[in-house]
């Protein structure tokens, strides 16, 4: 189960910057003019969790494996991307392929910079890259609409499904809003996914600062805050530059360096945990002598399906879930002293997976 958060943003602003930071490497060039990104990089990074090191300690395992997100640097858009203005199809579709989206907004004046607009605007640009989203979809949906009236006038159900979920998306995105805000029911669900439009992928607004601005913020970045909570969206203030230098230390000069600007943690830790939570994902736990190893799954996922994240025949032979609470494991001091205390609880299908469960499946092979 692989999960996508697309670094999206105007040329110049710091996405590959980031993502070099994030993925550790130079892979992705990062250079002083538009369209230094064409095609997209990919990098895996590691979640960071501080339970899953606890685990491993209290079950003496010999190996940790953290769970992974997957991080795509997108090449820069630009106003008039939806008609296709620098590479922008290309670019779009390239955006459709992610489960969310990292919009790097630059929310720091530097005259060596070149911004592609001629101006330092953050909340502007975050409206120029929606306004292309938006086009994008409306183009996509009015081509959609008028081939599926043959299948709705047969009576095709499914089509007659599509088509409502259509017009109800067409209708909010020519009032100026993006398809996230159509409320849709749970048996509406899986066909509004089917649409694939790139307005209903949740938002991250990643703010990028100077240095001396990483610890609090700017005004610039304060304006983006105000934005991302008017919609809903949430955002994160880092210094792309800061990221990228503390990538390139040990552990520990890493801790030093961020002592001196005045950090407690790398700002890269609380994008990868924002595009977590920004993807409704949690983790559960498997743990023993062997590995302490942490799964990725998405809120709201039974037992039998969290199982599958393992290995398809765990969901289609599960029996139950032999379940212990993260918080009852460390404070009783391991899987026996828990068993003990009564705290370990058999679980069945229908039991749904808490976040930081440590969970050990029995199944039928």
């Amino acid at each position: 189960m692989g999960f996508k958060v697309g670094i999206v943003g105007l040329p110049n602003v710091g996405k590959s910057t980031l993502f070099n930071a994030l993925t550790k490497t130079a892979a992705a060039q990062a250079a002083n003019f538009p369209f230094c990104t064409i095609e997209p990089n990919v990098g895996d990074v590691t979640v960071p969790d501080d339970r899953l090191d606890t685990l491993a300690a209290i079950a003496k395992s010999k190996q940790i494996i953290p769970t992974r997100i997957t991080f795509v640097d997108i090449a820069g858009l630009v106003k008039g991307a939806s008609k296709g203005e620098g590479l922008g199809n290309q670019f779009l579709a390239n955006i459709r392929e992610v489960d969310a989206i990292a919009h790097v907004l630059r929310c720091f004046e530097d005259g060596d910079v070149v911004h592609v607009d001629g101006r330092v605007d953050p909340v502007a640009d975050a409206e120029t890259i929606e306004t292309e989203l938006m086009l994008a979809d409306i183009e996509s949906l009015e081509k959609r609409l008028q081939n599926i009236v043959r299948k709705v006038r047969g009576g095709d159900k499914d089509a007659v499904q599509q088509e409502r979920l259509m017009r109800a998306a067409l209708a909010a995105l020519e009032e100026g809003r993006p398809a996230r805000t159509v409320p849709v029911d749970a048996e509406d669900a899986k066909a509004w996914d089917m649409l694939q439009l790139l307005t209903t992928k949740p938002v991250l607004y990643v703010c990028n600062v100077s240095e001396e601005d990483a610890a609090n913020g700017n005004a610039l970045s304060n304006a983006v805050g105000e934005m991302a909570a008017a919609q809903g969206n949430s955002h994160v203030v880092i210094s792309a530059r800061i990221e990228e230098e503390i990538s390139q230390l040990d552990a520990e000069e890493a801790q030093e360096f961020l002592s001196e600007m005045g950090l407690e943690e790398p700002g890269l830790d609380r994008v990868i945990k924002a595009g977590y939570a920004l993807l409704q994902l949690e983790t559960y736990f498997t743990v023993g002598p062997k590995e302490a190893r942490a799964w990725t799954i998405t809120k709201g996922t039974a037992a039998p399906q969290a199982a599958g994240v393992i290995h398809g025949d765990f969901e289609k032979g599960f029996i139950r879930a032999e379940t212990i609470a993260y918080d009852d494991y460390v404070s009783l001091g391991g899987e026996n002293p828990a068993k003990e205390a009564g705290k370990m609880r058999a679980e069945g299908k229908s039991y749904v997976v808490k976040d930081g469960d440590v969970l050990h499946f029995l199944f039928n092979t």
